[in-house]
């Protein structure tokens, strides 16, 4: 059943929207009819037509709403002309609805939330949960959210904003996938949820490669989810992973998927990033890998978004194909103020060319700047094995 619900959210919040015109009015009684079915179609059974349930469930709580509205008449009467103009019931508004959430006037954290809950069928308690905060601030943070798209005068099912939804969705999955060390239930969740709201625009774009590429990107993604951490819930690198724990379905799917984009001409940036998750999971081991063309491909990543994210991992691998002092020379390129990347990577590579010392430094600087629990364990554990290393080298 909550599976059915999810579904049929953003339908629901659409044809609602596209019948009043009011998108807050509209999402704010589609949650009031899920509840009601969460307590009535266990105990009453599932109605033949869930969406129409759903719709005249939601379509009662907008007009009792409106009859205490002073522009009661005018909305109404603006209703019924929208209904005459032709049937939104039949109409699956997921989309718009998906865009609307990702309204340029949100910040992230807003279009995530108001996303989740409107496209994802999220309660406010299951989103305030997934982030570690009240349930009292998200429902304020969405509830701004809703009032800021309102005050926008944004049209719904006007321009779409497909670039900044795909953000918004690699968002919400790397939420989940970064905390699915630790770990942390509702966050893991939030990886699922963004793979299926992923598969959701692909079936309604399968003809855009960046959705394509996206949707590619989380499956061969979060196949080594299980292989990233140890029995104690702690980091393990793709060069320890046990590789017969990755999600074989998984990586067959989403390397279909990549595929097929790549058919179609042209290249985006999901695209690559897929392409380079592809090349990581089709290899039997880390010597196995194809570092060479990983390496050229975050080139083209790197010339495309000039994200030093993107450059540290091609330091990384032109390291893996040049030698550590390669890498290292483009780390020292990189500009990211503070950011634990810098020097975890760092000590990486130093730890790579034989300079056990020099990777201790960088690994407890990197320690100290992350704000992730299981990566600072990780570092830590890093930099103490290597002093003991060092420490039995002077024995």
């Amino acid at each position: 059943m909550i599976d059915l619900l999810r579904e049929l959210t953003p339908q629901v919040v659409g044809v609602l929207t596209h019948r009043f015109g009011d998108f807050e009015s509209a999402e704010d009684a589609v949650q009031e009819a899920l509840l009601a079915a969460a307590t009535r179609w266990p105990v009453d059974g599932t109605p033949a037509n869930p969406r129409g349930w759903l719709i005249q469930t939601a379509q009662r709580k907008v007009l009792d709403q409106l009859r205490g509205d002073q522009a009661r008449r005018r909305r109404e009467v603006l209703a019924e002309r929208r209904e005459a103009a032709g049937s939104a019931v039949d109409r699956d508004d997921t989309l718009d609805v998906l865009f609307l959430c990702c309204h340029p006037a949100l910040s992230d954290t807003s279009a995530v939330a108001l996303t989740l809950r409107a496209v994802g069928g999220l309660s406010t308690g299951e989103i305030a949960r997934a982030f570690f905060v009240p349930e009292k601030t998200m429902g304020q943070r969405i509830s701004r959210a809703k009032q800021q798209i309102r005050a926008s005068g944004a049209p719904f099912g006007g321009a779409p904003r497909l670039g900044a939804a795909l953000r918004v969705l690699y968002l919400i999955f790397n939420e989940g996938y970064a905390s699915s060390a630790g770990t942390t239930v509702h966050r893991v969740g939030l990886a699922a949820e963004a793979i299926r709201l992923a598969r959701l625009v692909h079936d309604r774009l399968p003809e855009d490669g960046e959705v394509a590429g996206l949707l590619a990107l989380m499956l061969l993604t979060d196949a080594r989810r299980l292989a990233r951490t140890d029995a104690g819930g702690d980091l393990v690198p793709l060069a320890e992973q046990d590789r017969t724990r990755w999600d074989a379905g998984r990586i067959k799917e989403g390397t279909a998927v990549l595929d097929a984009a790549f058919r179609r001409g042209r290249v985006g940036e999901y695209q690559l990033q897929a392409a380079i998750a592809a090349l990581h999971d089709r290899a039997a081991s880390v010597d196995a890998t194809d570092w060479p063309q990983i390496a050229a491909l975050y080139g083209i990543l790197e010339r495309i978004t000039g994200s030093p994210v993107v450059a540290l991992n091609r330091a990384i691998a032109v390291a893996m194909v040049d030698g550590p002092a390669a890498g290292l020379a483009l780390v020292d390129s990189v500009s990211m103020n503070e950011h634990h990347r810098v020097p975890a990577t760092r000590g990486h590579l130093l730890e790579l060319a034989g300079d056990h010392a020099g990777a201790v430094a960088q690994y407890r600087l990197a320690a100290a700047a992350t704000a992730s629990e299981p990566e600072k364990r990780y570092l830590t554990i890093r930099a103490a094995t290597l002093t003991l290393t060092l420490g039995q080298g002077r024995g």
